[in-house]
């Protein structure tokens, strides 16, 4: 008896049809909102002094809203681990698959937005881009350690209406101020931006999709014929589940390898020597899970 996928399978039906407190992210989390430039400050981390970046993962087209993978928490991930085994054979199409439903990379970094330094710190996202700017910049010995308390840093981010993967989205550029500044004068409101900043992946704990949920979104992505003649059997229930993983994630996407993937037809074929049904054939992928 698999006791870890029975204690899986335990939380999720006792948190199953459980109201979550929902939770205000625009205290913690931030974005442009509208055009225009905007001026902030990258805080050093609590969580590491040496580097104020947190990398997370998040699988894209599987659902309305991205789902944070399970990596990300250090547990292991269904669609990580199908794209494993895709990886492991010798098939091009497997290979591209792979490549298609592995999670995308996106960045947290804390900030503090000047003219709004009474918010404090909150996480400000971004994708690839930005990112390398942000390391090539640090890397650059005319610039150093812009996110230094005393001879750090700001940034001039301008946000823009353009192309986004096909849709009108707001587009950010980022240009370093060429003088140094501290972080604040008052020595209490730098106290408290260093000591008190969010974790993303506290604030989306309750949130996680359970590892058997998200075997199953998988399975009906890869085969949506057969979700679709699936029957429902309490609506309710299912509605509550699905705000409960979704996590009002529905932040702007600004890298085109984020584009949620449609699928009106079977994303993959799961070949056999032998006859059995499609959920055997999937579930010997998960053997030991």
């Amino acid at each position: 008896m698999d006791l870890k996928s029975i204690k899986n399978k335990l939380n999720a039906l006792q948190t199953q049809g459980q109201k979550k407190e929902k939770v205000d992210y625009s205290k913690y989390l931030w974005k442009p909102k509208q055009e225009g430039k905007y001026q902030i400050r990258i805080v050093p981390s609590k969580l590491d002094k040496n580097n104020p970046f947190r990398e997370v993962f998040l699988h894209y087209g599987f659902s309305k809203f991205p789902i944070y993978a399970l990596t990300n928490w250090g547990e292991k991930d269904p669609i990580v681990e199908f794209a494993s085994q895709l990886r492991k054979t010798n098939d091009k199409e497997n290979w591209k698959l792979a490549k298609k439903i592995e999670p995308k990379m996106r960045v947290f970094a804390p900030v503090i937005v000047r003219g709004e330094e009474d918010k404090g710190v909150r996480l400000w996202e971004f994708g690839k881009e930005i990112y390398m700017q942000l390391l090539g910049i640090a890397d650059d010995e005319d610039y150093g350690d812009y996110t230094d308390i005393n001879e750090g840093r700001d940034f001039t981010l301008e946000a823009v209406t353009g192309d986004i993967g096909g849709r009108q989205g707001l587009k950010s550029s980022i240009r370093i101020k060429p003088k140094t500044s501290p972080l604040s004068t008052d020595k209490d409101d730098i106290k408290s931006w260093l000591s008190e900043q969010p974790d993303i992946l506290e604030l989306q704990s309750n949130y996680k999709m359970p590892f058997d949920k998200m075997k199953e979104t998988l399975q009906n992505w890869l085969n949506p014929e057969d979700a679709s003649e699936e029957v429902e059997t309490d609506e309710e229930e299912e509605e509550v589940e699905t705000k409960s993983t979704t996590a009002k994630n529905d932040l702007p996407w600004e890298d085109e390898d984020a584009k949620p993937a449609k699928s009106t037809k079977s994303n993959y074929e799961l070949k056999t020597q032998t006859k059995k049904s499609k959920a055997d054939k999937f579930d010997e992928l998960f053997d030991g899970e």
